[in-house]
């Protein structure tokens, strides 16, 4: 308890001593708000707007998180069949590294230009950002076991089905949750990346992508700013979301989600 109470008042110090910093460059530099706005301006334009804020979090929340559970069943299903057959890894496997390497913002327009504009289309580019992630460390983590585990099962005649099932699909569960923390952080980059070229139906109205564009055109800073922040809160939301779900699941058997030990 009392390391837990240590890392929440350093953290809060850090930030804290960050916001003063920020004021003091303000000050010191002297530079314009529509340059730069103070923290408390910020906070200002997020309370005036309050409600557009929230509209446009909702939005982009509803196609980061559709993109991110399609990316965990696909790349869980695909990650089965490599580990299933090894000729199909060999052959498949290094066509997945190619959704991690190509540039999300060189696809997302191809994407919204044969799905269409709609939040579909969008969280369709967060799914395309957030598969390679879960497939690789799945993947790694379902034929990682170890041998003598596999030759145990088999000598009290379980069969392959049962193996993958209770054997491999248990030990990779860390693998799967790691794959998962990382995609659930990009999933919001990919969200907004989309509603940058998707636009919105209605003016003013539409994800943050959408809203960074609008309030940038508007040349409101301060308000910008607030979208920036509200970005970070969706992906630490998410992240820490996937860290209790694997606290929740690992908690009892895997090292990695029990409690460390006070030193």
């Amino acid at each position: 308890m009392r390391q837990r109470t240590a890392t929440l008042v350093s953290a809060v110090a850090i930030f804290a001593a960050l916001l003063l910093l920020w004021v003091a460059i303000i000050r010191v530099f002297q530079i314009p708000p529509y340059l730069l706005p103070t923290p408390a301006q910020v906070a200002n334009a997020a309370q005036e707007r309050l409600l557009s804020l929230f509209t446009s979090l909702g939005i982009t929340a509803a196609a980061a998180a559709g993109g991110l559970a399609a990316s965990v069943v696909a790349g869980v299903l695909i990650a089965l069949v490599f580990a299933q057959w090894r000729w199909v890894r060999r052959m498949f496997y290094p066509y997945t590294i190619l959704l991690q390497t190509v540039p999300i913002i060189a696809v997302a327009p191809l994407i919204l230009m044969w799905v269409g504009n709609s939040t579909f289309s969008v969280g369709l580019i967060a799914f395309i950002i957030c598969l390679s992630p879960v497939i690789a460390n799945t993947t790694q983590g379902l034929i990682s076991v170890d041998r003598n585990m596999i030759d145990l099962f088999l000598m009290n005649k379980a069969s392959r089905m049962q193996v993958l099932l209770k054997l491999r699909l248990p030990h990779a569960l860390p693998a799967l949750f790691t794959g998962v923390r990382i995609s659930s952080g990009i999933a919001v980059i990919g969200a907004i990346t989309g509603e940058l070229f998707a636009g919105s139906a209605r003016v003013g109205v539409g994800g943050i992508g959408y809203a960074i564009q609008y309030a940038h055109a508007q040349l409101e800073t301060d308000y910008l700013f607030a979208l920036v922040a509200a970005a970070t809160v969706l992906g630490f939301a998410f992240f820490f979301a996937v860290m209790f779900l694997e606290w929740y699941f690992l908690r009892q058997w895997h090292e990695s989600a029990r409690a460390p030990e006070a030193e």
